[in-house]
């Protein structure tokens, strides 16, 4: 029979019968077809780190942070930069803001980037500079390790043209702050020192959200 001829009904069904067929051949074709894994860093997870780092005009109380018990997992891992991430995905803004209009704090720096990490008891970090961090007097290197546990930690020296009257110390004094320490998702972590001190945020790249929420 010409299908020109052929009643609706019918054309409708032929019409069916052959979409079905040709799905079915693309569907043949898409399974056979070798499939692209989704994208894995080689070097491991990526996280999300965003530090302030303030100077006190009054001197600040300090404590002793304790990295923890870790041991080292495999051949040693030097973690990767990233990308600088800019100000409008940053966390901790609202904290810089109240710091500023406290009046017993003069923020120094706020940055973050994306990394992944090193392996536990490396050390190995990024140089402020290399984090876009250029205050006068101010260098060292932030480091982030993973072992059992994610840590976070610093080693800054700090040579303050007006350090607080507190310590009684002269010009240009130069301060250290090194720590580390273990870190949990969305909660700001402190590192404190008598001259200055910095809030860090380490957060996965994927679900970053906002700290408390």
């Amino acid at each position: 029979m010409d299908a020109r001829l052929a009643p609706l009904h019918l054309r409708l069904g032929l019409a069916a019968s052959a979409l079905l067929g040709a799905s079915a051949l693309i569907a043949g074709a898409l399974a056979a077809a070798p499939q692209t894994p989704a994208p894995v860093s080689a070097a491991g997870p990526v996280y999300n780190i965003e530090i302030i780092v303030f100077q006190a005009t009054a001197t600040l109380g300090t404590h002793s942070i304790v990295a923890g018990d870790e041991s080292a997992s495999g051949a040693a891992q030097v973690g990767h930069f990233v990308a600088m991430l800019p100000a409008s995905v940053w966390q901790l803004t609202d904290l810089e803001n109240r710091l500023r209009a406290s009046g017993g704090y003069v923020p120094l720096a706020h940055v973050a980037w994306s990394q992944t990490a090193s392996s536990w008891g490396t050390r190995a970090g990024f140089a402020l500079q290399r984090l876009g961090i250029n205050v006068p007097g101010l260098s060292g290197t932030v480091f982030l390790e993973r072992g059992q546990f994610l840590h976070l930690g610093m080693s800054l020296t700090y040579a303050m043209a007006s350090p607080p009257p507190g310590l009684g110390a002269a010009p240009d004094t130069s301060f250290t702050l090194n720590q580390s320490r273990r870190v949990h998702f969305y909660e700001r972590n402190y590192f404190d020192h008598p001259a200055f001190g910095v809030i860090a945020l380490v957060t996965p790249l994927q679900g970053a959200r906002a700290p408390g929420r």
